[in-house]
């Protein structure tokens, strides 16, 4: 059974920095896109960062750049979000997401599996 389970939010006020780490429990049928997206209170998901399963490539939100560094672990089934000038407007749950191929920024549901959530809020 595939999973994927996030961790590392919390709570950290305005400027500060949060790191979380999603882990895929096992290898797709084919090399793995892996993303995050997220959704703040009484708005709809939005996509924040993609990388692919070597981890060389990438792609983020305009929103994040150059705030946040999406990477992958030693172990390609771990992936990181080091978020940093953490904003109140970066308030969300975040979701880690994967799909074997390519995945796309722009329809989320296309995503074949997500992880449960992991809070992040940020204080003014």
């Amino acid at each position: 059974q595939v999973q994927l389970v996030e961790s590392g939010g919390g709570l950290v006020q305005a400027g500060g920095s949060l790191r979380l780490s999603c882990v895929l429990s096992t290898r797709l049928i084919s090399d793995t896109t892996m993303a995050w997206f997220r959704q703040g209170p009484g708005k709809e998901r939005e996509f924040v960062s993609l990388i692919d399963w070597s981890g060389s490539s990438t792609d983020y939100a305009d929103a994040v750049k150059g705030r946040f560094t999406i990477s992958k672990g030693n172990s390609r089934f771990t992936m990181y979000l080091q978020m940093n000038n953490l904003r109140p407007e970066d308030t969300a749950v975040y979701y880690c997401a994967a799909v074997p191929g390519t995945g796309s920024r722009f329809a989320s549901g296309s995503w074949n599996y997500w992880g449960q959530g992991t809070q992040v809020t940020v204080s003014s």
